[in-house]
């Protein structure tokens, strides 16, 4: 950690829930795509392609196999991880230290229980995708990166409900992807 960064305090994460749940329900914006290469590599990528063989193209998701298979194989409805832009905002400090959440997908959309649940499709660009019903949980990297206190509120209960740590997806079906496309319900 350099000294530049700051890890929020609880009540500094809570002062922008509203803000966070002010998120478009409807038609939101695809903010940020980052691809993951490699582990802990990350490229921002203002246009990608998503397929159904490796999600976003160029990702090392197909490669990093899951601990949710009995195999250890990639989970398939884990293909793509999305989280929202407001959350991350809060979180992350700068736009250049969003990339270290490790979705691929930043938004500007509700990714609430109440608006999102399993098996709603949503548009982006070209392609769609399906919200899938894998949970997506802060990790240890999380942790350390954002600190043990985002960690906690982005898991909590409320956190959890309002997937403020973000929703698993998969492609349904391939299509190109641009930074500020429109990402609607469908």
């Amino acid at each position: 950690m350099t000294a530049d960064v700051v890890h929020l305090s609880r009540e500094q994460l809570e002062a922008g829930l509203e803000h966070m749940k002010a998120a478009p329900v409807d038609h939101g914006t695809l903010a940020l795509i980052v691809q993951r290469p490699a582990e802990d590599m990350r490229v921002v990528l203002d246009e990608a392609e998503l397929n159904r063989e490796e999600g976003l193209a160029g990702d090392n998701w197909w490669h990093r196999g899951s601990s949710r298979t009995a195999d250890g194989s990639s989970h398939p409805d884990m293909q793509l991880n999305l989280m929202n832009v407001r959350v991350l905002e809060q979180i992350a400090g700068s736009v250049e230290r969003m990339p270290l959440a490790g979705d691929q997908l930043i938004v500007d959309l509700d990714l609430s229980d109440a608006n999102l649940p399993p098996w709603t499709k949503l548009a982006i660009g070209d392609a769609v995708i399906e919200v899938t019903d894998q949970p997506h949980e802060g990790c240890a990297k999380f942790s350390r990166r954002f600190g043990v206190e985002a960690h906690r509120f982005v898991n909590s209960p409320l956190g959890k409900e309002l997937h403020l740590r973000g929703i698993n997806a998969r492609v349904v079906t391939p299509g190109t992807i641009r930074q500020g496309d429109t990402i609607r319900k469908i």
